[in-house]
C-alpha cells in the first residue's frame, strides 16, 4: 500500500462506485434518502443556530401567567437559570438545594424554567414537595433548552450581571459545583 495519501484519495471514487453497483436498487434508494435527510438536517440545524434570539430578550411566561423577559427578571443582577421538569429525577433531587440557594443568595436572581409541562402539573409538584420558589417559568415549547443548546435535563446556566453566560452545567448540580459557579458570579 502506498504511503501517499493522494493515491488513497484518488482511489476512493472507484471504490465507492464499485460498492454502489453491488447494492440492490432498494438499498441504493434507502441510502440516497438517508443521505438527503442528513444533509437537510444539517441545513436546518444551521438555520436554527442563526435564528436563536438572545436568551435575555426571549419572552417567558411566569407560573402566574404573566409574560416577561429573563433580563427583566435579572434586574441587573447575576442570574441562575435552571431548566427542569417534574418527571426528571436529577431535577427533583437538586431542587431543594437550589431553593435554599435562592433564599440565601440575595445578590443573585434564580429562575426555574419548567420544560414542557402545564401550570397545574408544576403547581402540584411544588406544593407536594413543599418548595417555595420565586420566578418559576413555564417553557411549554422548551424554547430555553433549544436556545441553551441542550435537550437534556437538568441544565443550569450562570449569567453575570451584564447578561453574559459565565458557565453552564448539564446534569445534576452538586452543592460544590453550585458554590463554585456562584462564586464566579459574585462581584467582589
Amino acid at each position: 500500500m502506498s504511503k501517499n495519501p493522494g493515491v488513497f484519495i484518488a482511489a476512493m471514487p472507484g471504490a465507492i462506485r464499485r460498492s454502489w453497483r453491488g447494492l440492490s436498487v432498494r438499498k441504493r434508494t434507502i441510502l440516497t434518502l438517508a443521505l438527503w435527510v442528513l444533509a437537510w438536517q444539517g441545513v436546518l440545524g444551521g438555520l436554527r443556530l442563526m435564528d436563536k434570539p438572545a436568551l435575555s430578550e426571549m419572552q417567558v411566561t411566569l407560573l402566574s401567567g404573566e409574560s416577561t423577559t429573563l433580563a427583566a427578571l435579572a434586574d441587573g443582577k447575576p442570574l441562575v437559570v435552571n431548566l427542569w421538569a417534574t418527571w426528571c429525577p436529577p431535577c427533583r433531587r437538586e431542587m431543594p438545594m437550589l431553593a435554599a440557594a435562592q433564599q440565601r443568595e440575595t445578590g443573585v436572581r434564580f429562575v426555574f424554567a419548567n420544560q414542557g409541562e402545564n401550570a397545574a402539573t408544576v403547581q402540584h409538584y411544588l406544593s407536594a414537595s413543599q418548595l417555595d420558589l420565586v420566578n418559576v417559568l413555564l417553557d411549554r415549547d422548551t424554547q430555553l433548552g433549544f436556545v441553551a443548546g441542550s435537550g437534556m435535563l437538568p441544565i443550569t446556566l450562570f449569567y453575570d450581571a451584564s447578561g453574559q453566560l459565565v458557565a453552564s452545567r448539564r446534569g445534576e448540580l452538586s452543592a460544590t459545583s453550585l458554590a463554585s459557579n456562584l462564586k464566579q458570579l459574585r462581584v467582589d
